[in-house]
């Protein structure tokens, strides 16, 4: 246990050090001191700084913090409950709904959400697309949850769905101008500098929602471990905690994709790299451990896209990859 909180505060350590890296790293070169001045409430050496700071870095960097730590959880929770090192926040097709519904409004409908006498253009009507499709898809979920009775039969489902919501992109994509489908492209590489400073307030009641909901579900995930039917016995009802395990992921899922678009390998390999750490399956450690793990890998992807400088941002999807995937292939690896 106290080697469990001494790595928690190295963790939260770093996520400090590299929330740092990630308001003083950029194409604009501010100095550190400079921050610390912006963020106190003094005025900057320069106008165009606090700017920079207040409206752009900040709020980058606190939706990295936020996206990190929601995918992580929502991974972990995805392997614990269906006992599948391969499960991730993606599986149940999730990801795949919010981009059918954003497909819809870039491909189809011209980049406008017409409901009644109220339109939506522009990134409210992406916003609000990604996360109908994405609830779409988790409510299908939900319904199957009742039908299907084995983890492995749901996960499959979910597959599935992935899958045909996969189909009605390409074929959306195949109709579709060319302007569309670029603008489609670049929303699928992902990005967490798609949150204005006005709209982190709502951000972050979802995402710590969606994190309060999964630190609730600690005591029932660790006799999961123990297995289905001993859960069960000490009276665990592991058809609600499914249920409720469903709907937490399926929140902070479409939440994440909705404002940043479908993020790769943090929610699959993350987890991972978390148990590599605590070398422990106690969720009391390992749950928090991975929230900020996860913040830790979003915020050194976000600083790591801008190392480039004046010659402009790599995208967040080149990166996720390079991070996760060896961690993936270690485990397999290691297993066999």
């Amino acid at each position: 246990m106290k080697r469990g909180i001494m790595i928690c505060c190295l963790l939260a350590l770093s996520v400090v050090i590299l929330l740092a890296v990630n308001l003083a790293v950029g194409s604009v070169s501010i100095p550190l001191r400079d921050v610390v001045s912006i963020l106190s409430g003094h005025e900057a050496a320069r106008p165009s700084w606090q700017f920079i700071i207040m409206e752009s870095r900040l709020p980058q960097a606190l939706t990295a913090m936020l996206c990190g730590g929601s995918l992580a959880v929502s991974g972990l929770m995805l392997q614990t409950a269906f006992k599948n090192p391969l499960a991730g926040p993606s599986i149940f097709g999730i990801n795949s709904g919010a981009g059918v519904g954003v497909a819809l409004v870039m491909l189809g409908l011209g980049g406008s959400l017409s409901v009644g006498s109220v339109s939506v253009t522009g990134f409210m009507a992406v916003l609000a697309a990604a996360f109908a499709g994405a609830m779409c898809v988790m409510a299908i979920i939900f319904l199957f949850s009742h039908v299907v009775h084995n983890n492995v039969m749901l996960l499959i489902v979910g597959i599935m769905i992935g899958y045909i919501a996969n189909s009605v992109v390409a074929l959306l994509n195949f109709f579709a101008t060319d302007e569309g489908v670029k603008s489609y492209m670049v929303w699928g590489m992902g990005s967490f500098g798609g949150v204005p400073m006005r709209q982190i307030p709502v951000f972050a009641a979802f995402c710590l929602t969606g994190l309060v909901g999964a630190l609730l579900l600690v005591k029932p995930l660790n006799l999961l471990l123990l297995g289905e039917r001993y859960a069960e016995n000490l009276g665990v009802n592991t058809r609600r905690v499914r249920n409720w395990l469903i709907i937490v992921t399926g929140l902070l899922t479409a939440i994440t994709t909705a404002f940043c678009g479908p993020i790769m390998f943090i929610g699959l390999a993350v987890p991972h790299m978390a148990h590599l750490l605590f070398r422990q399956a106690d969720h009391r450690i390992l749950m928090p451990g991975t929230i900020l793990a996860g913040a830790v890998i979003a915020l050194l992807c976000n600083a790591i896209c801008f190392l480039p400088g004046e010659s402009g941002v790599i995208p967040l999807n080149a990166v996720t990859p390079v991070m996760g995937a060896p961690v993936i292939i270690y485990i397999i690896a290691r297993r066999s």
